[in-house]
């Protein structure tokens, strides 16, 4: 790639973020994004994970090992060896106490208050017991989406609905998408009403990257006495929130992304305080009061926190990895991560229009960072073969349908350097005909 002379965002600040107003010629030179990862103050966390591959930019998808998560994880496993069931009570913490920990640790990077964090289920799971919570709790009994969610989120809350007797083709409201990139907030103004439950959103697209203004979603809702409910799974661990600040009710999201804690990992849930008491959509043992838990009563007594939206027993090798990964988010902090990933995607977009944009290839994702989550969608007719190609070649990415390479910088682990040899890669394979060799079965 030759550097070029568009006008762009100053990449050399040292604090790892760009300057949103500076006047400097973007410079698309190998050697600069040398210097910038030189200037990095986040380039030594690289070196604590197991990074697989060439260059992975598939972090939002699953995030890769770290020697803290792992050591976690044995942690927990020699435990299992040495205390057997004594580790519940007698662990180094406590298994018992486990997701309560968790959640008072993951708290801070969601805006919470610790008794409004839980770790425990899986997210589609908490979509359930929490849509099935709230559904009951509102006077209204629609719950408003949009279409270019991720499938799952539709498939639990029509679930909800069926099991409230309500028809999802009547009571499923999807916002729908313009340009089939993002959604815009004065259609989601517009599809809520006065019989609205529930405004569900996820917080980033998973497909084009774009990143919701949760504070305006929630008043949305509630000048619609409608509760405000949000699927993170693409922003914890990539940027800060404040649930509790902006009055959100509940929240769902996963760890095996941007937290990196393992594949299956534990999923995490958020309830607003002014709801505890409310009886669960969902119950179970793990939700019941630990006081009193073991008492084995056959009349459940929910938990007066977030704790009683639990439903099964923790699992602890699941849970692990978690506990390890948090001290790296912590060390490093989400205000620099924040600043970091918004750097590199801007560096990936203008890199894109400068070296690929002549090959048909689009930038799918909003260029205000702050409407751009942790990744960027490359949009191209051969997406699947493109995709391919990268794999083939050590690049990790992901293709969604119908057209979008998802590419993720995430900032603990990658650098300049990668996101230029990424776009010098796919610049060479449209410059030497290479995709028509590539198997886009090979790729997910």
């Amino acid at each position: 790639m030759n550097g070029g002379g568009r006008e762009g965002e100053d990449m050399s600040d040292p604090e790892g973020g760009s300057g949103p107003d500076s006047d400097r010629e973007f410079d698309a030179s190998e050697s600069t994004a040398r210097e910038l990862d030189a200037s990095d103050p986040l380039a030594g966390f690289r070196d604590r994970f197991d990074v697989p591959d060439t260059c992975y930019l598939d972090g939002n998808s699953l995030g890769p090992a770290s020697d803290e998560a792992v050591a976690a994880l044995e942690h927990v496993v020699e435990e299992w060896r040495t205390l057997g069931v004594r580790g519940w009570t007698e662990g180094d913490p406590p298994w018992f106490w486990y997701g309560e920990r968790l959640g008072d640790r993951l708290a801070p990077m969601v805006g919470a208050n610790p008794d409004e964090v839980v770790v425990g289920n899986s997210t589609t799971v908490n979509i359930h017991t929490l849509i099935g919570t709230f559904l009951e709790a509102a006077d209204g009994d629609t719950v408003v989406v949009n279409e270019l969610d991720f499938p799952t989120d539709h498939y639990a809350i029509a679930s909800q609905l069926r099991a409230h007797r309500l028809d999802p083709d009547e009571h499923l409201v999807r916002v729908e998408s313009e340009d089939g990139r993002t959604i815009d907030e004065d259609a989601i103004r517009a599809a809520v009403d006065d019989e609205t439950a529930i405004v569900f959103f996820p917080s980033v697209l998973y497909r084009s990257g774009q990143l919701f203004d949760l504070e305006a979603l929630t008043e949305i809702a509630h000048e619609h006495d409608a509760f405000a409910g949000f699927d993170l799974a693409h922003s914890v661990g990539a940027m800060t929130h404040d649930l509790s600040g902006i009055g959100a009710d509940f929240a769902v999201w996963c760890h095996y992304k941007y937290c990196n804690a393992g594949p299956g990992a534990v999923a995490g849930l958020y309830v607003n305080e002014r709801h505890f008491g409310t009886r669960p959509g969902l119950a179970g043992w793990w939700g019941h009061e630990k006081e009193t838990q073991f008492d084995l009563n056959l009349e459940y007594t929910p938990a007066t926190s977030a704790g009683a939206w639990q439903i099964g027993t923790i699992p602890i090798f699941s849970a692990a990895p978690l506990d390890g990964a948090l001290s790296i988010l912590e060390e490093a902090g989400l205000e620099a991560i924040r600043r970091k990933s918004v750097a590199l995607t801007e560096y990936l977009v203008e890199l894109t229009d400068e070296s690929l944009s002549e090959y048909g290839v689009d930038v799918g994702t909003p260029r205000d960072a702050d409407r751009r989550g942790g990744h960027v969608a490359l949009e191209h007719e051969q997406a699947y073969a493109l995709g391919a190609a990268l794999r083939e070649r050590g690049y990790v990415v992901d293709v969604r349908p119908p057209n979008v390479v998802r590419v993720c910088p995430a900032p603990l682990y990658m650098g300049y350097h990668d996101v230029w040899t990424f776009v010098d890669v796919v610049e060479t394979l449209f410059e030497e005909n290479l995709l028509e060799a590539a198997d886009p079965d090979a790729v997910t």
